[in-house]
C-alpha cells in the first residue's frame, strides 16, 4: 500500500526516504545582495527531517529579477560557497536538495530597488504594480535562459541534488506563458506554441547543463500554477496548461509541481475533479506529480496522495520542523500546527519571515498563532 511513508523513486533514478517534499518558500534570511547567512543555515538545519525532499525558496539567476529584499542569490559564482554550506545543512539527514531557480519579472521589486526598472515580456501597466514594466528584446530573453542554465551549473557544483524550475505564481516564465501579460508578436508571444517557448527554451538549457556536469541521477523539476483566472482576466485555462505540461513532460523532467493555495483538492470552477487529480491522471505514468497547500498533519497528507503522486508542506513546515521524522516515528499526534510564545523559540525562522507574516495586509496565508507572539 502507498503511503506517505513510502520511498519513490523519480525518472532519474534518485530515490526519496518519503513521499513529503518541503514547498519552496522565500524565507528572507539571505543578505540583501543574495549571499547566504547563518540564519539561512539555521532554517534549514532545524528542518533537515522535515520532508524526503527539500526545495528552497526562490533564488534569483539574474539580479535584476530579484524579488524579495532578503532572497538567495544564484547570479554568480561568487554564491557557490555559501551555497555549498546550505546544501550540506538541508541533506545532512539523507533528505534531497532542491534549488529552486527564479526570476521574478515583473514581479521583482528587488531589480527595480536596484536598477530604477523591471524588465517583463510586455510593457503593460498593471494596476497592481507602481511602475510599467519594459518589454524584454530578443537578446535579453536569449541572456535570461543562459542565466536560467548557469544557475543550475552553480546548483551542481554547490552539491544540490536538483533545481525546480518556477514556472508559477506570476513570475517571469509564467508572463510569458500568460496571455494577459504576454502581448509579443515575435516567436516568444501570440500562440500557445510561441508562449511557452520560453519556458520550453530554459527547460532544454537546464537539461542541456545537467548532462554536461550532473551526476546521472540530478533531479529536474517544474512548477507551474494549474490556470491563470482573475475574474474576467484570463491569462490561460487549465487545457491550456495540460498542453504546456505536455511539452513539458515530453522534453523530460523528474517531477511538475503544482502551485495552488486553496488547499490540495482545490479544484477548477468548471469542475467536480481537483487539479491534482486532472494532472495525476494525465502524467503520472510519465512523471512524478506534486501537489501542495494546506497539509497540516498526516491524514491530511494521506488525503493529498488522492491529488498527487508527492505532496509539498508549506506552512506546516514552517510550524512543525520536524513533520516527516514524527510521521516515520509514529509521533504523528505531537505535529504542531500553530505557533506558541514556547514553541516559536525552536523554529528559527529568519527575522525577514516574522516581520514578513506581521505585516499588516501580508500577503502569506495566515499561520495560527502568529497574532500572540
Amino acid at each position: 500500500m502507498k503511503t506517505i511513508q513510502s520511498e519513490f523513486t523519480l525518472n532519474c533514478g534518485a530515490v526519496l526516504p518519503n513521499r513529503l517534499v518541503m514547498a519552496p518558500m522565500v524565507a528572507q534570511g539571505s543578505t540583501v545582495d543574495g549571499y547566504i547567512t547563518q540564519e539561512d543555515l539555521d532554517y534549514f538545519d532545524v528542518r533537515s527531517n522535515v520532508a524526503g525532499m527539500i526545495i528552497t525558496g526562490a533564488a534569483a539567476v539574474e539580479d535584476a529579477g530579484r524579488g524579495f529584499d532578503n532572497q538567495i542569490g544564484v547570479s554568480k559564482d561568487e554564491y557557490i560557497e555559501g551555497l555549498t554550506q546550505l546544501a550540506q545543512t538541508i541533506k545532512k539527514d539523507g533528505n534531497k536538495a532542491i534549488m529552486q531557480l527564479y526570476h521574478g519579472g515583473r514581479e521583482s521589486v528587488g531589480g527595480y530597488n536596484l536598477f530604477g526598472e523591471v524588465v517583463a515580456p510586455s510593457a503593460i501597466e498593471f494596476p497592481f504594480l507602481p511602475y510599467v514594466p519594459r518589454e524584454l528584446t530578443e537578446a535579453e530573453i536569449e541572456r535570461i535562459i543562459v542565466s536560467f542554465a548557469e544557475g543550475a551549473r552553480r546548483a551542481i557544483e554547490a552539491g544540490f541534488d536538483g533545481v525546480e524550475i518556477h514556472g508559477a505564481n506570476h513570475y517571469l516564465i509564467q508572463q510569458f506563458f500568460s496571455t494577459y501579460s504576454n502581448n509579443r508578436t515575435d516567436k516568444w508571444g501570440g500562440s500557445l506554441a510561441n508562449r511557452m517557448r520560453f519556458s520550453m527554451e530554459i527547460l532544454k538549457a537546464v537539461k542541456e547543463t545537467v548532462k554536461t556536469y550532473g551526476k546521472e541521477d540530478f533531479i529536474v523539476g517544474f512548477r507551474f500554477c494549474p490556470d491563470e483566472v482573475h475574474g474576467e482576466n484570463v491569462g490561460f485555462t487549465v487545457e491550456e496548461s495540460i498542453q504546456w505540461m505536455e511539452s513539458v513532460v515530453n522534453e523530460g523532467v523528474d517531477y511538475i509541481h503544482i502551485s495552488v493555495f486553496t488547499g490540495f483538492n482545490s479544484k477548477p470552477g468548471n469542475t467536480d475533479e481537483s487539479y491534482g487529480k486532472i494532472f495525476k491522471k494525465r502524467f503520472s505514468d510519465q512523471t512524478a506529480v506534486i501537489i501542495v497547500s494546506n497539509v497540516f498533519g498526516l491524514e491530511d497528507a494521506n488525503n493529498a496522495l488522492e491529488h498527487g503522486d508527492l505532496v509539498a508542506i508549506g506552512r506546516g513546515a514552517l510550524v512543525e520542523p520536524k513533520f516527516a521524522q514524527k510521521i516515520i516515528n509514529h509521533q504523528e499526534d505531537t505535529i504542531q500546527r500553530k505557533v506558541t510564545a514556547e514553541t516559536f523559540k525552536d523554529l528559527a525562522w529568519p527575522k525577514g519571515l516574522l516581520e514578513w507574516f506581521q505585516t499588516e495586509n501580508s500577503p502569506l496565508p495566515p499561520i495560527e498563532g502568529i497574532d500572540d507572539l
